[in-house]
Order: structure tokens, then sequence, then C-alpha cells
């Protein structure tokens, strides 16, 4: 679902506020809502700064499974929670761009870092929510679906999509914004 990701209104919580919260108490659904909301922007904060696909995904990694650990450290009377998170990012991806090189992992450590569980990420997937979001990006033109993909979920740039499809700048801006329309009205009605 699209929805916006800020501060507080009116004295309330903010949603992402309150996936932090119910993260702490180890809530894995809204740990799994969490990571949909905010992975996209988080991830992109990751590849603007290290620059290498693998990198900002080994980090974002990193700044999720910190999230589950430490969400209960989050005050909401310091910071809206976007912006907690994206200072965690931003302080991971510092710290990575300062590491002079992989340090190996021993099997010992290995096997003790082994999860059978599904992650939230997985149970993300296969959510409900998840569904709905498929269910109406097939309803789009398969050249405007391609870009709202590539465009979330890849982080490619305006001008990347418009390269890539062939098509002017001004044309992809529009087939993104009618698309993420189209897609906020479905996900508003029920299937």
């Amino acid at each position: 679902m699209l929805v916006a990701m800020g501060g507080t209104q009116s004295g309330e919580p903010s949603e992402l506020a309150r996936l932090l919260a119910a993260s702490a108490r180890g809530d894995q659904r809204a740990f799994a809502k969490l990571y949909e909301q905010t992975s996209p922007r988080l991830f992109g904060i990751c590849l603007t700064m290290l620059r290498a696909r693998q990198e900002a995904e080994d980090v974002l990694q990193e700044v999720f499974t910190t999230v589950w650990q430490r969400a209960g450290d989050f005050d909401s009377s310091r910071a809206s929670a976007m912006t907690w998170l994206i200072t965690l990012t931003r302080n991971r991806s510092i710290d990575r761009l300062r590491r002079p090189g992989e340090i190996p992992l021993d099997e010992a450590t290995a096997r003790e870092l082994v999860d059978d569980q599904p992650s939230p990420a997985a149970h993300a997937h296969s959510s409900e929510q998840r569904q709905r979001l498929e269910h109406c990006l097939d309803k789009l033109e398969p050249r405007q679906k391609a870009a709202v993909r590539a465009a979330f979920f890849s982080g490619r740039t305006y001008n990347e999509l418009a390269t890539q499809g062939g098509v002017p700048l001004a044309t992809m801006k529009s087939w993104i914004r009618r698309s993420l329309i189209r897609l906020r009205t479905c996900l508003e009605h029920p299937i």
C-alpha cells in the first residue's frame, strides 16, 4: 500500500512509529509491513552512498537486522520513525564505506547465524497485502507495470527508465505518475 512516511499528525504516533513499537514487541507482521513501506527508500539511500548494488543489499539487510533487534530504542520524542530509520541506514552505509575489507566468517559462527524460521521479509512477500499489490500491478499496461517495478524495486531513476524503455523522459514520468494513481485507487478498494 502506498502511504506517507513521516512524523506525527495531531499528536498521534505515525504508522511507522506504531510498526516500530509492535516490532519491538516481536510482532513479525508489523516488522514485515515496516519493511514493505520503508525498504525501497532505505535501499535507495544505501545504493546512492555505496554505489554498488551488492554492498547496498548487504547494508540494507544489516539495517533491518538492527531494526528488529533495537526497535525498542526508537524514541518518537527525539525524531520521527523515518528519520530514525534513515539515520540508522546512513550510519551503516558510512561504516561500510570505512571498512577496509571483508573479514571472513568462520564456520562455527556461520552455523550459529542460521535461523530456520521464515524471515519477516518472507512473510511480507506471502502476505495478503503483497497479493493485493500484485493484483493491482497486473491491471497496469505491461510497459507501465515494468516501469513501476523497475522504479520501486530496483531503484532506477526516471532518466534510466526512459532510456531503457526508449521513451521521452516526460512520458516515463507520466506513466509512473498515472500508474501510481491507478495503484492507489485499486489498493483502496477490496479485490
